[in-house]
Order: structure tokens, then C-alpha cells, then sequence
């Protein structure tokens, strides 16, 4: 019985950094997405660290169709919803390898 409570307990918390490594990368693609679409919209420096806070604070909300639906009203003609998603998709990506590498420092 030991062992499975062992076994258990390591599946347990493998599952828990599995969720923080996803939750940072999560929210570490969603200011990558802030700062292109920011760039976009002819934001730099602070104005634009601040739009890149605020589309990640809306990916905890609203989740990835409400940080979507964001940049889709925001950038109007600048971006189509393709172009945003394909861009999310890039921005995760590179977010993932930042946090993976970071957890082999």
C-alpha cells in the first residue's frame, strides 16, 4: 500500500508543475501575442507593455477565444482573425520552449 501512495503522490505532483509549466507558458504567449498586436497598433514602451498586461489578464478571464476576440475588435483592418490565431499559435509555441528552457537553467 506504501508504494501506491508513493506512486500516487508522484503522479500528483508531476501533475501539479505540468499545470504551472502550462499556466506560464499560457500567460507568457498571451503578452507575446500583447506585444505584436501592440506593435500593431503603433504601441511601444510602456504603452505597449501595458496593452501586452492587459491581454493576458484577459486570457485568465475570457480565455483564448475572449484574447481572440480582443485583437480582432482592436486591430480591425491591421489583422484578420487568421493572421491573430496563427500568430497565438507562434506566440505559445515560442512561450513554451522560454518556459522549458527556463526550467533547465
Amino acid at each position: 500500500m506504501a508504494d501506491f501512495d508513493e506512486r500516487k503522490r508522484g503522479y500528483e505532483s508531476k501533475f501539479a508543475h505540468d499545470e504551472e509549466l502550462r499556466f506560464r507558458a499560457l500567460s507568457r504567449g498571451n503578452k507575446l501575442l500583447g506585444l505584436w498586436a501592440a506593435e500593431r497598433l503603433g504601441k511601444s514602451g510602456d504603452e505597449a507593455e501595458a496593452y501586452a498586461q492587459e491581454v493576458t489578464r484577459m486570457g485568465f478571464g475570457a480565455g483564448s477565444e475572449g484574447v481572440i476576440g480582443k485583437l480582432v475588435d482592436d486591430l480591425g483592418p491591421r489583422a484578420d482573425e487568421a493572421t491573430i490565431r496563427s500568430q497565438m499559435e507562434a506566440a505559445l509555441a515560442e512561450a513554451a520552449e522560454q518556459v522549458a528552457n527556463a526550467q533547465g537553467s
